[in-house]
């Protein structure tokens, strides 16, 4: 089967990948959509540091094929959205409801591929980049079958990342004011996700002009191409402030410009052991500095949520995918992410 490889110097479309059968608890899922994330890229290029060979993909969506022995919420010719969260579910953090906090979850990369007699790991517990992957049971959620999968592939990571971080994490409530730096597929999605909450302004901030119409349709209120016009619009300075980039600089300026109360958060992945500063006595106005990791998800609620907000037409999916591209047609889909042509490209398989 197809699949995209990356093997620490080159990434390949390879055509001779196979992936084991469902054991225990997971479930063997038929892609047929993935965005292409800025994730996807930073392991290409070193700023997530991951083992290869490692098939790529973490935003997938797809038709169920055979489940393995005790899964009972998804079976096969079900439609699911993806997660990247292999909770175990049993946890003190799990039970408190905090499944990105769980231990299980994080730095254990299984090896469901092989490429002949080689072992291939899996990126995100899920690599979507594939014709088929095999998932833990907690990571497929069913959607309803009149969601187009090529929509419903993005929840599983930008939507629940971008939304999540605002409804989960900060909790942005009504008549607040929200600063978003950085409008690709993250940002896009806490623009709605703060429109959604009721924020009163909205800033976006990104040095493409040329993005400013996508950012408003998804819920900007005020367009800047840097942060230097915020304290114009927002003299006091702003309630919640998204760093959507992965910038050093750019997360200095998010807390620089949070008015009282204010709360940072930091979305963007800056490289390994980077470091920012900032002056500890501003902090003492009650500020704070939140990281957040994949939106404070729970995706078993939180998919199904959005699935639901896009039928009534409150959640935007469709107007994310800017592209799609055959699988086969990787090369050219990396090349317009990375120069910004696209907010998300789609791989369909």
């Amino acid at each position: 089967m197809r699949g995209v490889v990356f093997d620490g110097k080159r990434v390949e479309v390879v055509d001779d990948l196979a992936v084991r059968d469902p054991g225990p608890g997971e479930v063997l899922v038929s892609i047929s959509a993935a965005g292409l994330c800025h994730s996807d890229l930073s392991v290409v290029d070193g700023t997530i540091p991951f083992p290869v060979p490692v098939v790529l993909g973490h935003e997938g969506a797809g038709v169920v094929e055979a489940v393995g022995a005790g899964v009972s919420h998804v079976a096969p010719g079900d439609h699911v959205a993806l997660s990247t969260l292999a909770n175990c579910g049993t946890c003190a953090d799990c039970d408190r409801g905090r499944p990105t906090m769980c231990r299980q979850a994080i730095g254990r990369p299984g090896k469901p591929f092989t490429r002949g007699a080689s072992p291939v790991h899996q990126f995100a517990a899920n690599s979507a980049f594939a014709d088929r992957t095999v998932v833990k049971a907690v990571q497929a959620v069913r959607i309803p079958k009149d969601i187009p999968l090529t929509s419903a592939a993005l929840i599983g990571c930008g939507v629940l990342t971008g939304v999540g971080a605002v409804l989960n994490r900060a909790r942005v409530d009504r008549g607040e004011r929200v600063l978003v730096i950085g409008t690709g597929g993250i940002g896009l999605n806490v623009l709605q996700g703060a429109r959604l909450a009721g924020a009163l302004r909205i800033v976006a901030v990104d040095a493409n002009p040329a993005k400013e119409e996508v950012a408003r349709q998804f819920g900007a209120t005020d367009f800047l191409t840097s942060t230097e016009g915020v304290r114009d619009l927002l003299p006091t300075g702003v309630d919640h402030a998204f760093e959507c980039v992965g910038r050093v600089e750019l997360i200095r300026q998010a807390i620089d410009l949070l008015d009282r109360h204010g709360q940072a958060i930091l979305l963007g992945v800056p490289p390994a052991g980077a470091e920012a500063s900032f002056p500890v006595s501003s902090m003492y106005l009650d500020k704070a500095i939140l990281g957040c990791r994949y939106g404070s998800s729970r995706p078993q609620r939180d998919i199904a949520l959005y699935a639901e907000l896009y039928r009534q037409g409150r959640l935007m999916l469709d107007e994310l995918v800017t592209a799609t591209y055959p699988v086969e047609d990787f090369e050219k889909a990396r090349a317009d992410a990375e120069a910004g042509r696209v907010a998300r490209g789609v791989l369909t398989f």
